[in-house]
């Protein structure tokens, strides 16, 4: 079969790859499409340290079931399906709690690190235990099939907030994931939902979604803006959606006293916080790691129109042009947000 590998940082080849196999308990699932995801960007340059080549990256799928591995029941042939990118045993302590993103033994699609190697879905064909998969409603494309795990991890980190309806929401980052959270917040209920980003095609498009401000903090007091339209307090909530020490701080500023912090981006491996800040103030500080159990959910949302995450594909695009759309991401590309590939 045809794959766009990573041969070495920086540079792929689309070749041929030996078929996989599926093994017991598993699926063969021919891929329809498959989302390009920051994370991927990130590896191919080597900056996370979790994509180490050769390997087969992609885990943002959707496809048809082409064959069952032994012992698979309950699944046809030919059924529309999308998938969890991350492998969870479902037997470990975490696992039994229902903290699947947890699992000690977790594996995530399209990962290769010092601990495991497992190729993805910027393929022909990718093999998927049984478990992950979940069958596309009607209505539900592939290339919006291929949205919904990024639904799932805005709609986790939504969770591990926990706003009340009405609350105020601060959301620093208008990317992929901040733009679903803004999206996601709004179907929760919430009332002011804020957004925060430096580019200006972003703060529009987050507008268009659902925010009912847009702020650039390149521009403009972030604080004082929140201040002013919170009635002085600050926001009820903030979800990070960067992950690095500068959107931290706005976003710690940005909430009240006795506010939710939760955290969903992970771009440094470390960062400041502003403890005194977190301490003095009560501010409840959540990680929020993939998801939890959301597919149906996000599924649901896309199906019935709640959420539109057609507005959030740029492009798709043939599998063997991944390389170009791969390095403009990199550069990011104005106006782009995400770019889908077809095999």
């Amino acid at each position: 079969m045809k794959a766009l590998v990573l041969e070495e940082y920086n540079r792929f080849s689309y070749r041929d790859v030996p078929d996989p196999e599926p093994a017991a308990g598993e699926a063969l699932v021919e891929v329809a499409a498959c989302g390009i995801c920051g994370s991927d960007v990130h590896g191919m340059d080597g900056s996370t340290g979790r994509r180490i080549p050769p390997i087969v990256m992609g885990h943002e799928a959707a496809g048809v079931i082409a064959a069952l591995g032994p012992g698979v029941s309950g699944w046809e042939t030919g059924e529309p399906v999308t998938f969890d990118s991350t492998v969870y045993c479902g037997t470990c302590w975490h696992c039994r709690r229902g903290e699947i993103n947890l699992c000690d033994n977790r594996r995530v699609l399209g990962v290769s690190c010092d601990e495991y190697r497992r190729d993805g879905a910027f393929a022909r064909y990718v093999a998927v235990p049984q478990h992950i998969l979940y069958r596309l409603p009607d209505g539900v494309g592939f290339a919006q099939a291929a949205m919904v795990e990024a639904l799932s991890i805005a709609a986790h980190g939504v969770h591990r907030l926990s706003p009340r309806l009405g609350d105020s929401v601060l959301v620093v980052g208008a990317g992929i994931i901040g733009l679903l959270v803004i999206q996601v917040l709004k179907v929760a209920g919430c009332g002011l939902v804020a957004a925060v980003d430096v580019a200006p095609e972003r703060l529009e498009l987050a507008r268009r979604l659902g925010a009912d401000l847009g702020l650039d903090p390149g521009r403009e007091d972030v604080r004082a803006g929140l201040l002013e339209a919170t009635g002085g307090r600050g926001a009820d909530g903030a979800v990070e959606a960067v992950g690095n020490t500068s959107a931290i701080r706005t976003a710690v500023a940005g909430v009240r006293k006795g506010g939710t912090l939760a955290l969903i981006g992970n771009l440094s491996s470390s960062v400041e916080l502003p403890l005194q800040s977190v301490v003095t103030r009560e501010i409840s500080v959540n990680g929020s790691c993939a998801s939890r159990g959301e597919y149906p959910a996000a599924l649901d949302m896309i199906a019935r129109k709640a959420i539109d995450v057609d507005a959030l594909i740029s492009a798709t695009a043939p599998l063997r042009e991944g390389a170009d759309w791969f390095r403009r991401l990199h550069a990011r590309e104005a106006g782009l947000i995400k770019v889908v590939l077809t095999p």
